[in-house]
């Protein structure tokens, strides 16, 4: 089973027990996060999308650690004119590895519709 979901304005598909760097979180080592934004859901049986989300689905992840990404090297230069401006940023993640991927029942369509359909089919 694999799930689609949205965190930190990124999107990103999950199995259970993949392990995942997102954008900070505000959760403690070792805490459990629930991820609401399933953006879609899917097993050997088929797939569904939310419009924009499922309903009732949702991801639970343990927060392994908070720490921050590797830098990236912001340089500026302005040829001819001896400016140059070099920056590093580091940002801040959550590591979490992902424990449970919960769905939402399928619903049986209500009674009442198919048998006016049956009525609708016998009156042509």
């Amino acid at each position: 089973m694999f799930a689609v979901v949205k965190t930190g304005g990124k999107q990103y598909r999950v199995t259970e027990g993949d392990v995942l760097k997102v954008e900070k979180l505000d959760a403690e080592v070792g805490k459990k996060v629930k991820l609401d934004e399933v953006l879609m859901i899917g097993d050997d049986k088929g797939v569904k999308v939310g419009e924009p989300l499922v309903k009732g689905a949702n991801v639970t992840a343990e927060v392994l650690e908070q720490k921050k990404d590797k830098k990236i090297t912001v340089f500026k230069k302005k040829r001819r004119h001896n400016y140059r401006r070099k920056k590093g940023h580091r940002q801040q993640i959550t590591v979490l590895r992902v424990t449970k991927i919960a769905k939402t029942a399928a619903k049986k369509a209500p009674a009442k519709k198919a048998e006016t359909e049956t009525k609708e089919a016998a009156a042509e």
